[in-house]
Order: C-alpha cells, then sequence, then structure tokens
C-alpha cells in the first residue's frame, strides 16, 4: 500500500504525510478517535462552520512542525531526519490521551 498521502486539510490546504511510520499512526484506531472529539467544544452549536476537532488539530500541528524542521534546516541547523521524524510523530501525538467533553 502507498503510504505516502496528501490531506486536504481545511486550514492548510494540502499536507503531505512525510513518513509511513506517521502514516501509520494516522491510520491506527486510537489517533482515529481524534475525529470524534471536538476541539471547540459547544461552539458549532453557535457558529455552525466553526467546527474543529483534535484531529484536525493534530493534523494541523504536524504541517506546522514539519515547515518548522524545514525552515531551520534552511538556515543551517543540523536535524537528522530521524529527529525530524521523532519531533513529528511526538507533536502528532501531543493530544491521544484527550477524553471527550461530555455534558452530564
Amino acid at each position: 500500500m502507498n503510504k505516502h498521502k496528501i490531506i486536504n486539510d481545511p486550514v492548510y490546504g494540502f499536507i503531505t504525510v512525510p513518513y509511513e511510520t506517521v502514516f501509520d499512526l494516522i491510520e491506527h484506531p486510537y489517533f482515529q478517535r481524534l475525529r470524534r472529539i471536538k476541539q471547540l467544544s459547544l461552539t458549532a452549536y453557535v457558529y455552525p462552520g466553526a467546527l474543529h476537532t483534535r484531529f484536525h488539530h493534530a493534523l494541523g500541528a504536524m504541517y506546522l512542525i514539519t515547515h518548522a524542521v524545514h525552515t531551520l534546516r534552511s538556515k543551517g541547523i543540523a536535524i537528522s531526519t530521524a529527529e525530524a521524524e521523532a519531533v513529528t510523530i511526538a507533536i502528532l501525538l501531543h493530544d491521544i490521551g484527550q477524553v471527550p467533553f461530555r455534558i452530564p
């Protein structure tokens, strides 16, 4: 299976999944459950267009760290491929322990 994917994000446009390991993490059920957790809680009830999930948030964070690594490398800072992959995985999984907000 081709693990080099491009995701169309509503905020950042096209996001390239940079590593096969990252693709495998995105496909994992624990990560996919972030699709059901709203980042903005109940805001979508007042502003229907304000739908943003932890899944969207994690992909956006991955996009930003990818660009940060690229910028640092362009300025001469040595960042190995292993370091870039590790920081990408770390930022992608920073919300993995989130629990959905529930109103009693």
